[in-house]
């Protein structure tokens, strides 16, 4: 088996839906960040062997190949599009990793994208039965059917609550991750720690759903979500954006024919796992730890933790197993405080993972992701010192 390198990872800022990328449809938020990150490499985008992209509610079709020839890829290269809902990005660089490290390719691209401004309107067929169950009778949806007998578009929220109660976690539990989130999130804007990673795209280069105010009244007003006994708010569940992020993946074979190019960090192993689809946000924390189970490591020997917070059940969680590590964990902020574009948040996972691993001096960095139908992705990366 090959050894599997990232080279480096960009993203876009994440701008939150229908505000400055309202316009700009997913594959060319991915091409400025293809363009971009086969800029920074030229040697190894002259060995491209394929493009490998998540998207979860674009228009369809295969959108990676739009984007990769939107940003100039050669036609000769192949694309193609995961969706693993909120885990596709990661899924298509464990996709990425593995052909790498079967000799199948040599250089591969792999992140994802996502207009959640530009989500399409579906609608069912008339002789599906679906028809006559969405919400108006008419066909339309625009969440997808993640499980069977299971039209609910607000299924990921009420798994979010069906874990907390399950759980009996508490609304303070989950307000306090959403205060540190949004903390953590502007301290490192303010530092401009992410500012390396971030591909301007229309004039914008700064995320816009991190607020440095964020406090307790703030979310004591926000009501909550499924009736006075329920505990999630729109404070502890993530907000719905655009943006998009790739990594640059190489296997040691072409890195011995450029001795001259240090890579970022290997990627050790990926990991996919189902679960529940009812209780999604599972999906995080059980991938993670098989992940590690199978490679015989612990959760404390992670330099780096990054685990997408679509809903603060999964930080609270993550805080009572491993409440000695939460100083690793997510370092800069999270999705409550970043934003959440489904198809590309696996990659920009792992953007954060590379930045925090750097700051802390090398190490083992681990990232995982639940997705919509209790899916989940993880991969464990090592940065040298």
């Amino acid at each position: 088996m090959e050894n599997v390198y990232v080279l480096g990872a960009l993203r876009t800022p994440i701008v939150t839906k229908n505000g400055k990328f309202k316009t700009v449809p997913a594959e060319e938020l991915g091409a400025s960040v293809i363009r971009a990150i086969t800029e920074k490499f030229p040697d190894a985008a002259r060995n491209l062997s394929g493009v490998i992209g998540g998207n979860a509610v674009g228009t369809g079709g295969n959108i990676t190949r739009l984007a990769a020839l939107t940003a100039g890829i050669s036609d000769f290269v192949p694309a193609w599009t995961v969706d693993m809902q909120c885990a596709s990005a990661a899924a298509a660089l464990a996709a990425a990793y593995h052909a790498i490290a079967c000799g199948e390719s040599e250089v591969c691209l792999a992140g994802g994208m996502e207009s959640s401004s530009l989500q399409p309107l579906r609608v069912y067929d008339k002789k599906d039965a679906r028809f006559a169950k969405t919400t108006e009778g008419d066909g339309a949806y625009y969440t997808a059917q993640f499980a069977p007998d299971d039209l609910d578009p607000q299924t990921m929220l009420r798994g979010a609550e069906r874990v907390a109660k399950a759980e009996n976690v508490a609304k303070e539990e989950l307000d306090a991750w959403a205060l540190e989130s949004h903390k953590r999130a502007a301290a490192a804007q303010k530092k401009g720690v992410l500012r390396p990673f971030i591909v301007s795209v229309n004039s914008v280069d700064e995320d816009d759903g991190i607020r440095p105010r964020m406090n307790q009244k703030l979310l004591d007003r926000l009501p909550r979500l499924f009736g006075a006994d329920s505990v999630t708010t729109a404070g502890t569940a993530c907000l719905i954006n655009d943006g998009a992020a790739f990594a640059l993946l190489v296997g040691e074979s072409w890195l011995r024919k450029h001795p001259a190019i240090r890579p970022a960090a290997r990627i050790v192993a990926a990991q996919a796992m189902g679960g529940a689809p009812d209780e999604s946000p599972r999906g995080a924390m059980r991938t993670a730890e098989a992940l590690l189970s199978r490679l015989g490591k612990r959760m404390d020997e992670m330099a780096a933790i990054e685990f997408n917070e679509a809903f603060a059940v999964i930080d609270v969680l993550f805080e009572r197993k491993y409440p000695a590590l939460v100083s690793r964990y997510n370092t800069l902020g999270g999705a409550l405080a970043y934003g959440h574009p489904y198809g590309a948040s696996g990659a920009i996972l792992l953007v954060h993972l590379l930045s925090a691993l750097e700051s802390a001096g090398g190490g083992f960095g681990l990232l995982s992701i639940a997705g919509a139908g209790g899916m989940g992705e993880a991969l464990l990366l090592e940065m040298k010192p």
